[in-house]
């Protein structure tokens, strides 16, 4: 006679301690399981409910500028040093740990136009309506000694933007041309031009770091190799663009604010239309600048609002507004993902999480499961109409959301109009335009 003994292992359900869970036996058998989708469903709504009720985005405000708030830069070493300048000529170095200035210059006459860090991150740069090129230390200066530039160049026009080179001693500064300088010499190394109009923003490409895009007043965005010392090809769009930001991931793509409320992704490889176009602004957008892992980029606008956009999406993800913030002049996003910095016309510079609702701090593991789980959950029901309804509400400041419902009766007239243009024309003869070429005039290799 054949008999079974039942042998259990004491591992599978005895614990090491008494401070340990209780291990529970489960069976994963779906036939066992006929309510799981529907509770799925239920604990996704509520994580939606719940993530929308800890969005608490705004931070700190970091203030004590005495003018406007006109460019930022990052440091390429520190998280926590952030540089800025403002409309009086004065530049501050701030301490994000401590959400406090750690040292104040008086850089320039006029407007500070733009700065720049160096790749080593021991010196920074500074252009300003005084026509002079600046570097200063990093460090601050021994007690006793002078605040003073470790160099000075005199130019013979006003720069209006600077960049610097992502590995070498170099750096470019645009303004009536495009100058690459050599941080040793007091001339620019070479002059690039195409057209006659003032350049108002220049970026160099941080993985192939000999190219550089400019954007000029002449509604055009030129791109440009320094090895050749000319310019590539120029894209020109129906209005003017803003600055421009190059994707850190991708080497071909980069993003341009343009002054008709959208932003244009483009692969340089290919400028007759851009890849996608950003709607969702309602005024002109000023700054744009990518997050570290290249999926989504933030945006600032004159009309008092910055937009988080994921990279392949046409609308925003986030919208972040105060009812102190003015127009939002430049924005920056932290190179550890989580946080995006913003400078304002009211003298202030805002600290905004990346992600609204995120918890700060250091996790639990229970809770990092809990909030991995969550997550999956939103993802598998995302679609299902009212989580994504709720998912996607934000409140917004009255002035923005009277402009939206404006610019949608507009669009829609502008699209009934030549619906009805083609229904009384010729077969062919008014043409199906798609959204992203209406806004390309010409490409010119």
């Amino acid at each position: 006679m054949r008999v079974k003994v039942l042998s259990r292992n004491p591992d599978d359900y005895v614990r090491e301690t008494k401070l340990d869970l209780q291990r529970v036996p489960r069976n994963y058998d779906p036939a066992l399981h006929p309510f799981e989708v529907a509770r799925e469903y239920t604990r996704a709504l509520n994580a939606t409910k719940l993530e929308r009720v800890f969005a608490k985005p705004f931070l700190s405000s970091l203030d004590g500028h005495r003018d406007g708030v006109n460019c930022m830069a990052k440091h390429p070493k520190s998280l926590s040093t952030v540089l800025s300048g403002a409309c009086d000529g004065e530049v501050r170095i701030w301490n994000l740990t401590k959400r406090q200035c750690i040292r104040t210059i008086q850089a320039h006459e006029g407007f500070v136009r733009g700065m720049c860090a160096r790749f080593c991150g021991t010196s920074f740069f500074t252009v300003g309506d005084d026509k002079t090129i600046k570097q200063w230390k990093m460090e601050s200066p021994e007690y006793g000694e002078e605040e003073e530039p470790v160099h000075t160049i005199l130019g013979k026009t006003v720069y209006t933007g600077i960049d610097h080179h992502w590995k070498e001693p170099v750096f470019a500064t645009c303004g009536h041309q495009v100058d690459i300088w050599d941080e040793q010499r007091t001339s620019p190394k070479c002059s690039l031009t195409w057209g006659f109009d003032s350049i108002s923003s220049v970026k160099f490409n941080p993985i192939e770091t000999y190219l550089l895009g400019s954007c000029a007043s002449d509604r055009n965005i030129v791109l440009y190799d320094m090895r050749k010392s000319t310019p590539l090809k120029k894209v020109i769009l129906n209005m003017r663009t803003n600055t421009l930001c190059w994707n850190p991931m991708e080497a071909f793509i980069f993003t341009a604010a343009n002054e008709d409320y959208n932003l244009y992704t483009f692969d340089m490889r290919f400028l007759e239309s851009p890849v996608m176009v950003h709607m969702d602004h309602v005024s002109a957008v000023l700054d744009v600048d990518y997050s570290p892992t290249g999926k989504e980029f933030v945006s600032a606008s004159f009309d008092k609002s910055i937009r988080i956009f994921p990279v392949d999406k046409g609308h925003s993800r986030e919208v972040y507004h105060t009812k102190r913030m003015q127009h939002v002049i430049t924005v920056k996003w932290t190179s550890d993902n989580k946080y995006i910095l913003c400078g304002s016309d009211e003298m202030n510079i805002r600290l905004w999480k990346a992600n609204a609702s995120e918890k700060l701090g250091v996790l639990a593991p229970r809770e990092k499961a809990a909030m991995n789980y969550n997550q999956k959950l939103k993802e598998k029901f995302q679609f299902h109409p009212q989580i994504r309804r709720i998912a996607q509400h934000r409140h917004l400041p009255k002035s923005i959301y009277c402009q939206i419902k404006e610019q949608r009766i507009m669009r829609e007239a502008r699209r009934r109009k030549e619906l009805n243009r083609r229904k009384h024309s010729k077969p062919g003869s008014v043409p199906f335009v798609p959204e992203r070429k209406k806004h390309i005039v010409a490409v010119v290799k």
